[in-house]
């Protein structure tokens, strides 16, 4: 049974970090460098751009009362995923269950938001409740209510924010808005203009709504690039260095215009050396998707990610301390914490995450791994909860996860184990072969037989298994040969009838 959720410290104050931006026609590439450590990756291909945030004028293809769910066709691969909860009646209503098959009805065309990219079979998740983020606001068109970030955490601040905003708005502005925590530091003006901004925008995309056939993208989100200066450059980012002549006179236009702070932080890289590679960032990559992880002082991490969660152990391996056993594990799980935070963003991870720490039997030593572990991952930009021991010795933590991690953006199953991890041996291979052979002899009366298979499975025939050919060739009465076929994988083969 899982503790409750251990809250995690909302007033530490934020390393100075280097926000740099690799750009090329095909691929946008954002790396976060906080005290020299790269501590955050980004990537966006132009070919597979992620779609949180885009708008679409769907189509219902298929309602589930039994489920509470809705598939609707947005124009992708495939159909997205629309849940009751997540339907506006039912979100302004929450004490009112509501009844899908009552609100949607198959051919009908809705206007629906990606709240999450598809992810391996599953397809995007939409809602109803429409959300616009500009700078300082995010614009709930559909919504009257003024709410503001929770981390703006003093009620002073809170109720000036929102006395200011009301002021800004029309009287007869229906439109609710959520302040977010860079609007602490903006003026009426700035607050004004993001008002502007945002109402043109949902006008824009209301008008188009009404001319468009259904499946069609209304509005798209920003590309990354600008995202970053949107959502990602606050008063602890010392600069944003881009290594592209052109997205740098767009980044610098998108923030005279939205982010008028961040102008002066946008610097252009024109090194002979790719700007990644002069900061280390592709060796980081590269880390970054390998299964261990080493620790400063001989311990180790390994990471194992899997379609339900993902679970990361923890070893001592080299590090002896210097004390005693109880302490040497005390000091590798508390270097764990800060390794674990770090790669949780850097692979960008979500879903479940289990953590099987070291066992430790002294409970002062669990409550301060614990608090550290609380305190790393605060600096985290998404939504983070936190679980205590449990009675196993293990700790959750769950993390938002909004879109694909590092290594499925990068990376792709292994053609030969399918993404097992491992393969089946040669001699494996020999037994399943064998056992064909004498399938197809039962089945068809065949002059002869050969096998087709990769060259550690006709090496091991002619080895280690030769004894066991003969035996078949004798049991069937039937004369086998042998081809390499360099083509085929270990665990491929073919048994040819002759």
């Amino acid at each position: 049974m899982l503790h409750q959720p251990i809250p995690l410290p909302r007033d530490l104050p934020r390393p100075r970090e280097q926000i740099l931006v690799n750009i090329t026609p095909q691929e946008t590439r954002v790396a976060v460098v906080e005290d020299s450590v790269v501590q955050e990756l980004h990537v966006e291909r132009a070919a597979s751009r992620g779609i949180v945030g885009n708008i679409y004028l769907g189509q219902v293809k298929r309602v589930l009362p039994g489920m509470q769910s809705a598939f609707i066709e947005i124009g992708l691969e495939r159909a997205a995923f629309l849940h009751i909860a997540d339907v506006l009646e039912q979100r302004q209503h929450p004490t009112e269950p509501q009844r899908i098959e009552r609100m949607l009805f198959e051919g009908q065309t809705v206007l629906v938001q990606v709240i999450k990219d598809p992810i391996g079979t599953k397809g995007a998740r939409l809602s109803t409740q429409i959300s616009l983020a500009g700078r300082f606001l995010v614009h709930l068109p559909q919504d009257e209510h003024i709410g503001i970030s929770q981390k703006i955490e003093h009620e002073v601040d809170r109720l000036s924010l929102k006395s200011r905003l009301e002021k800004l708005l029309p009287d007869d502005s229906p439109h609710g808005y959520i302040i977010r925590t860079s609007a602490e530091t903006a003026t009426d003006i700035e607050l004004e203009a993001d008002v502007a901004y945002l109402s043109k925008l949902w006008s824009d995309i209301q008008t188009r709504a009404k001319t468009s056939p259904a499946q069609t993208l209304l509005y798209q989100d920003l590309p990354l690039s600008l995202r970053v200066l949107r959502d990602m450059v606050s008063d602890s980012t010392l600069s944003v260095v881009v290594d592209s002549t052109e997205n740098y006179g767009k980044m610098v236009e998108f923030a005279e215009q939205y982010v008028n702070q961040a102008v002066a932080k946008i610097e252009r890289y024109s090194g002979e050396r790719p700007l990644f590679e002069l900061h280390g960032i592709e060796a980081e990559i590269d880390k970054a998707l390998a299964r261990r992880v080493n620790l400063k002082y001989g311990g180790y991490l390994i990471i194992d990610q899997t379609e339900a969660m993902t679970t990361i152990d923890v070893n001592t391996g080299g590090f002896v301390g210097t004390r005693n056993f109880d302490e040497t594990i005390y000091k590798t799980n508390l270097e764990a914490t800060y390794a674990i935070a770090r790669q949780l963003r850097l692979r960008n991870l979500g879903g479940i995450i289990i953590v099987d720490f070291i066992d430790m039997d002294n409970e002062e030593h669990r409550n301060q791994v614990l608090s550290e572990l609380a305190k790393t991952l605060a600096r985290d930009r998404t939504r983070v909860t936190l679980n205590g021991f449990t009675s196993l010795g293990l700790v959750e933590i769950t993390r938002k996860r909004t879109r694909e991690s590092l290594a499925h953006v990068l990376c792709e199953p292994c053609p030969t184990c399918q993404g097992r991890g491992e393969i089946k041996t040669a001699q494996t291979v020999c037994y399943e072969v064998q056992r064909e052979i004498v399938r197809e002899a039962r089945k068809f009366d065949a002059k002869s037989f050969r096998i087709l298979a990769a060259q550690p499975v006709i090496d091991m025939f002619l080895d280690e298994e030769s004894q066991s050919l003969a035996m078949l060739i004798d049991f069937i009465g039937k004369p086998i040969s042998l081809s390499v076929e360099s083509t085929y994988t270990q665990e491929q083969f073919d048994v040819v009838l002759q």
